[in-house]
């Protein structure tokens, strides 16, 4: 099939990339930035230089050669900037879905990247209220493309990827966050591109459900009462 991948330069979607590629699939990636070198020169994969917020920059596909799937990696989280946050996160989402599935007939699957932070609010205001609108987004996509097509959000907890390097690197921090996370581990971005394949690929059934992958952490709730004698 053919696949097009936004935020594909790094974390989760350049692993997502990798992991399409090595099951047969042709590859197409979009990012402000450069192909990385695990990508680079892959054969069926080809990279195009995309802003998700400036539609004028999106690739243009032949007939009969448009995306069969689409997977919105692409997303930041500026706190200093944290308008961008709505801009790329959401918008940007809401730009490439619109073109490449919307209005694509040969789309079958969609997958959104959320966030644990749209389920819970615990997260950066702007940042916590992009992920919310992707919950939200997904759904009414679902709507729009049944019959003819499925759409699904992932939404990560933590991962280990290298945005999130500043909070693993503190010790402090990192021992809290595995206090508070049942499984005490953060997810691999490997194994979030297991759940996209499955999601997108595997999965034709299920649509307009938003998966919480967080390792336990939203449902880590303290019963209490009093003990028995």
């Amino acid at each position: 099939m053919i696949i097009l991948i936004t935020g594909a330069a790094g974390g989760i979607g350049s692993v997502t990339a990798q992991f399409f590629l090595d099951r047969g699939h042709e590859v197409h990636g979009m990012d402000l930035a450069k192909a990385p070198a695990a990508l680079s020169g892959r054969d069926g994969y080809t990279h195009h230089l995309s802003d998700v917020t400036d539609p004028a920059s999106f690739p243009e596909f032949s007939e009969g050669a448009e995306p069969e799937v689409l997977i919105n990696c692409a997303g930041i989280q500026s706190p200093d900037d944290p308008e961008r946050d709505i801009e790329v996160n959401l918008i940007g989402t809401i730009n490439v879905t619109e073109r490449f599935a919307i209005h694509n007939k040969k789309i079958r699957s969609v997958v959104m990247i959320g966030s644990a932070s749209g389920h819970t609010g615990s997260e950066f205001p702007h940042y916590a209220a992009s992920k919310g609108g992707i919950y939200s987004y997904t759904k009414n996509v679902a709507l729009r493309l049944a019959p003819r097509a499925i759409c699904n959000s992932i939404d990560p907890g933590g991962v280990r990827t290298e945005l999130n390097r500043c909070v693993m690197d503190d010790a402090k921090m990192w021992n809290r966050i595995m206090e508070l996370t049942p499984l005490k581990r953060w997810a691999e971005p490997e194994e979030i591109a297991e759940w996209i394949y499955f999601v997108a690929v595997t999965n034709r059934f299920m649509t307009g459900q938003n998966l919480l992958i967080d390792g336990g952490e939203a449902g880590n709730a303290e019963f209490v009462w009093p003990e028995s004698d």
